[in-house]
């Protein structure tokens, strides 16, 4: 199963994470299938590839909780389909 969840980049104490498309098996910072943007916590600011975010949610790719605040953050729900049609499994 693909996931979108958080990667962890930058220095020390200074952590930025990437938005990625990865196995549910792999490692936090294992081999991605696809980059989908950026979270900076410290300076609150991020980019999503919307297009492709939806593209991999409309396949059945489950956000983690953490990813389904931001893209909720970024109303990415509104623009390709209802909420509804997006299930967090735990």
């Amino acid at each position: 199963m693909v996931k979108l969840r958080l990667k962890r980049c930058g220095r020390k104490q200074r952590a930025v994470y990437r938005i990625v498309a990865i196995d549910v098996r792999s490692q936090r910072e294992g081999r991605d299938i696809r980059k989908m943007g950026f979270y900076d916590p410290i300076n609150k600011k991020t980019y999503l590839n919307i297009p492709t975010i939806i593209y991999f949610l409309k396949n059945g790719a489950q956000p983690t909780e953490t990813v389904h605040d931001i893209l909720k953050k970024a109303e990415v729900f509104k623009e390709g389909f209802k909420h509804n049609e997006i299930k967090l499994m735990k």
